[in-house]
């Protein structure tokens, strides 16, 4: 197969992503939070206390991404840590109410999101993670 640069799969979706991600920022900046820390935080509010570790495996992060946010959260009160090897994490409730709180924000940008590329298009991204994973 003949590639073009202009064609590379992995600049056309690290574009998309950032693209993607200047929709978040904007309604994420009123709570002076990143969308990795969002999405950590929704991971946590679905699935209550887990090991640190696990966070990381399920949103396809790397490590030090996810301790970085992770103690950026926990500095912030967000979330709550415990001390042992394999430290597990939790929402605290000032961090489940920001949950609460986000969630209409988040409902927003995925509106227009979708509004804008249509639900095929949604199906078909996750289509893809789903093969890629």
């Amino acid at each position: 197969m003949n590639h073009e640069f202009q064609n590379c799969i992995g600049a056309n979706i690290r574009s998309l992503s950032r693209v993607v991600d200047n929709y978040y920022r904007s309604c994420l900046r009123a709570f002076d939070i990143t969308e990795n820390q969002m999405t950590i935080l929704f991971t946590l509010s679905k699935m209550g206390k887990i090991e640190q570790g696990k966070v990381g495996d399920s949103l396809a992060l790397e490590r030090s991404t996810v301790s970085r946010n992770i103690k950026l959260l926990e500095k912030k009160e967000f979330i709550t840590r415990t001390s042992s090897y394999r430290p597990e994490i939790e929402l605290s409730t000032k961090g489940q109410k920001l949950v609460v709180a986000l969630i209409p924000e988040w409902k927003k940008v995925m509106d227009d999101l979708t509004n804008k590329i249509g639900t095929e298009s949604v199906s078909m991204i996750q289509e893809l993670e789903r093969k890629l994973r």
